[in-house]
């Protein structure tokens, strides 16, 4: 007995919540806007980035070892950047050493990172071709945010024996 009124509350349930879901929304007094403001939208170039891409993106010293990566890009009243905080070591944000880096101390790299792993190659088979050059053809032409950063002169050590950077 329980059962069968159980099962038929479900029942009118699953009649009731459609009924409810495809109901007219209120009538609004806004309009929408004209299809001209659309048209009209600028461009992004070449020679800007978008500070999502940027955030998270690898720094790398000269010999192609990996540092940290961007945590934070901080812009002054202005809006011009004033820095970057770049994390260096831990492990899924444990244990990071944050650290605020001048933005013109960065060199932004377009190419992939070359690991001693496809430079050691020798080989010019089809199957044994290195990554970087498959990866390469596949992305496009032109990519609106750099592939990583280079901070040069720098070792890991050097960056975490440096002063943290406190965000107030």
């Amino acid at each position: 007995m329980r059962s069968n009124l159980l099962i038929g509350g479900l029942l009118a349930s699953v009649l009731i919540v459609p009924a409810f879901a495809q109901s007219n929304p209120p009538a609004s007094t806004a309009h929408p806007a004209p299809a001209a403001t659309t048209t009209t939208t600028k461009k992004v170039f070449s020679d800007q980035w978008r500070a999502s891409k940027l955030i998270g993106l690898n720094v790398y010293n000269d010999q192609n070892e990996k540092l940290g990566d961007i945590s934070e890009i901080l812009l002054d009243k202005s809006g011009k950047v004033e820095g970057v905080v770049i994390g260096v070591g831990g492990f899924l944000g444990m244990g990071q050493h944050d650290i605020k880096v001048d933005m013109a101390k960065l060199k932004f790299v377009d190419e992939p990172v070359r690991t001693s792993s496809t430079t050691s190659s020798t080989t010019t088979g089809e199957a044994t071709r290195p990554a970087t050059t498959t990866t390469a053809s596949s992305t496009p032409s032109k990519q609106w945010y750099p592939d990583h950063a280079v901070l040069a002169g720098a070792s890991k050590d050097q960056l975490k024996s440096m002063t943290q950077f406190k965000y107030d």
